[in-house]
């Protein structure tokens, strides 16, 4: 349902759910002379009142390729923006012209928590509290899959919905990557001991016509630019399991910022620095993107999870280019005196995670027309670890997080996250440039954003340093790949790109 304030209705503010479960999505006119607003981004874009082809923002485009997100409220389109965790927006009427005022309040500090002793998990109630997060948002007229790994909140949402006796309901799915930190057969073990039904997905490096297909309408569909590392390999499961599309997917995102996401060993080590380094800014436009300088010239802030092009290549990819690092300064500066921890939370959380990482499955959701479903980010899910000691959910020296749930999952099923170890969710970019390298290049150059000499010298340059060693082998392989999902998107983009859709 789309939403519409008048010129003539009273003042009155918007804002998401408590962990942003359902963002709120706003149509803002540079005339204001209105506002529309919806939980459901597809629908307010498709709305008649929303001019189409929507407006490329050279501002949200700066964002993405020197951080790699854009932060809230702006977004990638001129117009549109979001409401996130902590965002606002006051609406009020002034001279007959609709206003908005954003604002932002993170709500999940530390020291708001309650102390020690005042309350103690119970670890049946977040159990139960999980499974009703869950249940409530499955449609039963849909299948319904669980994208399932050997961390902490994948398999708390699998117990869970054991325990509620889901498991004839559910089908658990898992990513098989490339190494070491490979959790697929992990993950068939749990599945087979709790009774689900278990498939694993597979990588793709070497794209064939169906794959460049599912690419194609991913594009086409996605309501917002996504640089993930792993994006690609989503449209890609719709070509292993078919009945994604249109089912209720479950993903386990969505409590980083209600639990606390700790900075690690590296950051508590760049972060001060990072306080000081950043003044001479004036570099980042004089270093190479894959220089080992670049990442010693980010704010605090945007060690939070930002990476992307240095300011010089930038502006030589992107004519309308402007220097992002103003917004980062200022978020730095406004949480000066918070520690670390805290700091890292309220950005990684309610920009990085919120929209890269939580947002290529929306992307994802929306492009197949799926029910996304997001218990950890469920208000009361929220409210509850809100409220919690900050004892039971992370150590300040250990640098653990998710404390509760590793207890758990230890107790009830005997997965002992402590020794496995982080093995994440990894994607190999790399061999996907290298081994589609042509279409690759192809997609980039076509793209009507980039300045073509620009963009072709640094390509180029940093295909040949993929062929190095080092940090700057790697930074480039990933750089090639984000321009390259960027370039997908504003070629095929049904909403930039009317005909696409027809």
């Amino acid at each position: 349902m789309v939403s519409e304030y008048l010129s003539i209705c009273q003042e009155y503010h918007l804002a998401s759910d408590l962990a942003a479960e359902h963002p709120l999505y706003l149509y803002w006119p540079k005339d204001k002379s209105t506002l529309l607003y919806s939980q459901s981004i597809t629908e307010l874009l498709d709305d008649s009142r929303v001019p189409k082809p929507l407006a490329i923002s050279n501002e949200g485009v700066s964002f993405l390729l020197q951080s790699g997100v854009v932060p809230p409220p702006k977004t990638a389109y001129e117009d549109i923006y979001i409401l996130g965790i902590g965002d606002q927006a006051k609406v009020s009427t002034q001279n007959g012209k609709v206003e908005v005022e954003f604002t932002h309040e993170f709500p999940f500090l530390n020291g708001n928590r309650l102390s020690p002793g005042e309350m103690e998990p119970d670890e049946d109630k977040i159990l139960e509290m999980l499974a009703e997060a869950t249940i409530s948002r499955i449609d039963p007229s849909r299948p319904s899959f669980l994208f399932h790994s050997a961390g902490k909140d994948s398999n708390s949402i699998a117990l869970a919905l054991a325990e509620a006796g889901w498991q004839d309901k559910v089908t658990l799915i898992t990513h098989k990557s490339k190494g070491k930190v490979d959790e697929s057969e992990i993950s068939a073990k749990i599945a087979k001991q709790l009774g689900f039904r278990h498939q694993v997905l597979h990588e793709v490096d070497k794209l064939r016509s169906e794959h460049k297909q599912a690419i194609h309408d991913y594009f086409v569909n996605a309501p917002f630019p996504c640089t993930d590392n792993v994006t690609l390999a989503y449209p890609l499961y719709a070509c292993q399991i078919p009945e994604l599309k249109g089912a209720n997917v479950i993903d386990g995102g969505g409590n980083d910022s209600h639990m606390t996401t700790p900075p690690t060993t590296r950051d508590l080590k760049a972060m001060p620095f990072a306080k000081f380094a950043h003044n001479a800014s004036v570099l980042r436009n004089l270093v190479k993107s894959e220089s080992v300088m670049t990442p010693m010239l980010r704010t605090p802030a945007e060690w939070c999870g930002m990476s992307g092009f240095s300011l010089g290549d930038t502006k030589k990819i992107f004519s309308g280019a402007s220097n992002v690092y103003g917004h980062w300064k200022h978020e730095s500066l406004a949480r000066a005196d918070w520690d670390l921890f805290d700091l890292k939370t309220s950005v990684y959380s309610s920009v990085t995670i919120a929209e890269m990482h939580m947002r290529k499955a929306r992307n994802f959701s929306d492009s197949i027309n799926s029910n996304l479903v997001l218990p950890f980010a469920h208000e009361g899910i929220a409210k509850y670890f809100q409220q919690l000691p900050e004892k039971h959910l992370f150590d300040r020296t250990t640098l653990k997080n998710k404390l509760i749930l590793r207890k758990i999952l230890k107790d009830r099923l005997g997965l002992d996250s402590d020794e496995l170890g982080k093995l994440g969710f990894s994607y190999d970019s790399r061999s996907v440039v290298l081994q589609n390298w042509d279409d690759i290049t192809h997609e980039i150059y076509a793209c009507e954003l980039w300045s073509q000499a620009g963009v072709r010298e640094v390509v180029q340059r940093l295909r040949k340093r993929m062929d190095g060693k080092g940090w700057g082998a790697g930074t480039s392989g990933r750089l090639l790949y984000k321009l390259y999902v960027l370039s997908c998107w504003v070629n095929k983009n049904r909403w930039i790109n009317p005909i696409t859709a027809s």
